[in-house]
């Protein structure tokens, strides 16, 4: 079963990475804040091998900073086992945020968490593309995992302050992020092990975290 898990409060200094989301930052004043009620989100649509029909879901922040989007059917894995095709898997994510009236958002950071088995000589990958709709840029960001490795792994994906890009003001874009796990069996045995790595904690249940950051619209 599908459970929201709890969300922390504002999302933490920012390091400055090449990741960058959206269209344009001129629309927004530059002081960051806490939104007023009215800030909702939905699942527009949930489409990959990594989260079939009924296997994804989400839920917002007390405090209107962050979305979790919990995922229960997203593994990768090689070897004993396996088809050739689970070695990949993803999910294309599309959500629709509507922000208050004189509000716009950017992402911020991302937290992605699972649990890898990892043979020696083996590998995974973490890897997500952000877009907005309508726009051609897609910005990216990748994690490896060596093996052998039999633990909970976490990756983290931080915008600059300065590298900050929201959505335009007035306008409901879809935010679309792609996400996959692959699995390489490298120079391990793929005849008599097995490696695979998922989006899923000790508790059973997969949990990706959005930060938001908020800016008021000109007036």
């Amino acid at each position: 079963m599908l459970r929201a898990l709890a969300m922390g409060g504002a999302a933490a200094s920012l390091l400055a990475s090449s990741m960058v989301i959206g269209t344009t930052a001129a629309h927004a004043r530059t002081a960051d804040i806490t939104p007023p009620g009215g800030f909702t989100i939905s699942l527009v649509s949930v489409n990959g091998s990594g989260c079939p029909a009924g296997t994804a879901s989400v839920a917002i922040s007390p405090d209107n900073t962050a979305f979790t989007v919990t995922y229960s059917n997203y593994l990768a894995q090689v070897g004993a086992g396996a088809s050739p095709t689970d070695g990949r898997k993803n999910c294309q994510l599309t959500a629709q945020i509507n922000a208050p009236q004189g509000f716009t958002y950017a992402i911020a950071e991302a937290d992605y968490r699972g649990y890898a088995s990892l043979a020696n000589g083996a590998t995974g990958e973490e890897r997500a593309n952000y877009y907005f709709q309508g726009q051609t840029q897609t910005a990216s960001a990748s994690h490896d995992f060596p093996g052998p490795m039999d633990d909970d792994w976490q990756a983290t994906d931080q915008t600059g302050v300065a590298a900050l890009v929201f959505a335009p003001c007035g306008e409901i874009r879809d935010l679309n992020i792609n996400t996959q796990l692959l699995v390489h069996a490298g120079t391990s045995d793929p005849a008599t092990t097995n490696s695979y790595m998922t989006m899923d904690s000790t508790d059973g249940s997969v949990t990706t975290i959005y930060h938001l950051s908020w800016r008021t619209c000109p007036s």
